[in-house]
């Protein structure tokens, strides 16, 4: 756990609700586990801005996934109960979107998380991700999408174009999507919380639990997918060996995917992913079996056939069980120009790191004060302002800005 200063301007009744400011400076060193990089470097050289955070929306919890619409100001917000909303961040005006899909919410399923076409002005398609039942009582991710009408409130010629494979369970469905350089479409499935560690779905290349697939928009299969040749692998299989992904953000200036995962005993990680790699879940793990000391298969800093994550919270530190993240971009905070933003929900508060290339080091805390499980960060394409979004029921959506 990093160490923090915080410097506050207001009397501590005020600094406990949600809408007052709060502000932090640079704290020190967080956990290791970062291997070495060279470029690609985030992190200005001037002080940190001290940061002042105000309520949005007063009653957005549940939250799971937000996205800007392009040139708007407007914002997509999902709720696991199976809401999505627009929400005008400037006044806080909120529009319940009809036409979303049927939803089940049993254990960790819900509607999850929600991406904007890149050719949103010409196409205005909205992807969503979610948890639904079949006919024989199996539950499966489904990636949909359909035609925004913002003006009229509603989701419209809604279509299902991918499923990922049905399971009993109602565990680990672990949904996130965005699109690469090429625009395809990048959505990772949990491995439906599998305990079959010898035999695990993740390892298993002929279904998709525990995957990154990459897909047309439509669902189709890319021609240039690394696997089409083997066929021992499903075609649209980008990356396997994953456990639970939670957030998904592309890297401004490399292109690169980043993902946070939870790992099972700790084991949390910060990792990218490129076409055929396999990430070693569970034959290769920085975490242990819950309720246990005991490792999770091997060491994967000494396998040289799975990839090892970039950062880690190892079994015995306290984890950090990571959400949504974002890279920031923005004239808000120009000292964090290139930082990675990630949700913190067990630990419960945002975290800012610094990137030099693969090196990851956790440089400041923030929203500690909030008390609340931090589920997803977007940065404001026009202005830089950072909104974030709670997974507790009744939590606000909130926004950072720079104070002074």
């Amino acid at each position: 756990m990093s160490t923090r200063t915080r410097i506050a301007l207001a009397a501590a009744a005020v600094l406990a609700v949600v809408a007052a400011a709060a502000f932090y400076v640079l704290g020190d060193d967080g956990p290791d586990g970062a291997q070495d990089g060279a470029e690609n470097a985030s992190g200005a050289s001037e002080a940190d801005p001290d940061v002042a955070v105000e309520t949005v929306v007063d009653d957005m919890g549940g939250a799971w996934g937000t996205a800007f619409l392009p040139d708007s100001g407007e914002l997509l917000v999902t709720q696991v109960a199976g809401t999505l909303s627009l929400v005008d961040t400037d006044s806080g005006g909120t529009t319940e979107i009809d036409g979303t899909p049927e939803v089940t919410t049993e254990g960790q399923g819900g509607l999850l998380d929600v991406a904007v076409d890149p050719e949103y002005a010409e196409e205005p398609w909205v992807y969503l991700t979610y948890s639904a039942e079949d006919d024989e009582g199996g539950t499966s991710t489904h990636v949909g999408r359909g035609q925004l009408d913002a003006d009229g409130g509603s989701l419209d010629d809604f279509e299902v174009v991918y499923t990922a494979e049905p399971e009993a369970s109602d565990d680990h469905f672990g949904s996130v999507l965005a699109f690469d350089e090429d625009g395809k479409l990048i959505v990772a499935f949990g491995d439906r919380g599998s305990k079959e560690f010898d035999d695990h779905p993740s390892q298993d290349t002929t279904n998709t639990l525990g995957t990154t697939v990459r897909l047309e928009r439509d669902g189709s299969v890319p021609d240039d997918n690394p696997f089409l040749d083997d066929d021992g692998v499903e075609d649209e299989i980008y990356t396997y060996g994953h456990r639970n992904v939670q957030g998904i953000a592309v890297q401004p200036g490399t292109d690169d995917i980043w993902l946070s995962e939870h790992g099972e005993q700790e084991g949390d990680s910060l990792r990218t992913i490129d076409g055929g790699q396999n990430h070693g879940w569970p034959i290769a793990h920085t975490g242990c079996e819950y309720g246990t000391d005991i490792p999770v298969g091997d060491d994967p800093f000494e396998r040289d056939d799975v990839e090892a994550p970039l950062h880690h919270w190892e079994c015995g530190s306290e984890g950090f069980p990571p959400a949504g993240m974002a890279f920031y971009e923005g004239e808000e905070f120009p000292s964090w120009d290139g930082d990675l933003l990630v949700a913190g929900l067990g630990q419960q508060y945002l975290a800012r790191f610094t990137v030099d290339g693969t090196e990851v080091e956790e440089a400041e805390e923030l929203l500690v004060d909030e008390g609340l499980r931090v589920r997803d960060v977007v940065v404001d394409p026009q202005d830089g302002a950072v909104l974030v979004a709670f997974d507790d029921e009744g939590a606000p959506l909130v926004k950072l800005t720079a104070e002074g």
